[in-house]
């Protein structure tokens, strides 16, 4: 997960949170998060190269819907990401501020 961009980040957040991830859902969703507007021409082409590193797989859900569902790997780079971020923020309440 660290070579992704934020972006890529959220969508798998999202995507792992949703019963049912498509396309459109997926943008309503991240946008509500990121309260702004989503592009379609930034959420596919960010989507397709999900799928092609392996971290989700695309489906046909009819003629005019895919579904982008979460692969295995997913799931531990969410893991690692939510154990590194908790170590981060453990390391920051014991640090000692600067004189």
């Amino acid at each position: 997960m660290k070579e992704l961009s934020a972006f890529q980040r959220d969508l798998l957040f999202v995507i792992n949170g949703m019963d049912e991830p498509y396309g459109l859902g997926i943008k309503a969703d991240l946008e509500a998060y990121r309260e702004t507007t989503i592009n379609p021409g930034q959420l596919y082409p960010n989507l397709n190269a999900l799928v092609e590193d392996g971290y989700l797989t695309k489906r046909q859900k009819d003629e005019r819907t895919n579904l982008y569902l979460p692969t295995d790997r997913v799931t531990a780079a969410i893991t690692d990401r939510r154990a590194w971020e908790a170590e981060q923020c453990e390391e920051a309440k014991t640090a000692t501020p600067p004189p």
